[in-house]
């Protein structure tokens, strides 16, 4: 049985509960490893500064407590590997589903299933909607 390592767990466990089990789900289906969770001011405003993030500090979802975002990418790591990003958030999407929580994702912004009209792409992201 997979599970997360100290170091995702405890990053996963800055988020939202409906986050935290839609990840310990997805973790029985597709390894995966968190990346972010929680973003305080200077960590959210180096992610806005490098491009990461469109938003400063306090304005995005990973910069309230509970975390209502997340970053969780497919383990093993390949970010040039885009087609395993999207068959991830496929698979997140889908559990979300199953499970009752409503997910948006930064591969698919609009939820409309059309990964070409995006303007910011950021896959490893994902968030509580509303």
């Amino acid at each position: 049985m997979r599970k997360f390592s100290k170091q995702s767990q405890d990053k996963l466990d800055q988020c939202h509960p409906d986050l935290k089990r839609l990840f310990e789900r997805v973790i029985q289906i597709v390894d995966c490893t968190v990346v972010t969770g929680f973003r305080n001011e200077k960590d959210q405003n180096e992610a806005f500064r490098t491009g990461k993030s469109k938003l400063k500090w306090p304005q995005s979802k990973h910069n309230k407590r509970p975390s209502l975002a997340v970053d969780v990418i497919p383990w093993p790591v390949d970010w040039k590997d885009y087609n395993r990003f999207y068959f991830f958030m496929g698979v997140v999407k889908g559990v979300a589903a199953e499970m009752g929580i409503k997910v948006r994702c930064g591969g698919d912004w609009d939820g409309d299933n059309d990964f070409k009209d995006q303007t910011f792409i950021d896959l490893p992201h994902f968030e509580i909607e509303g």
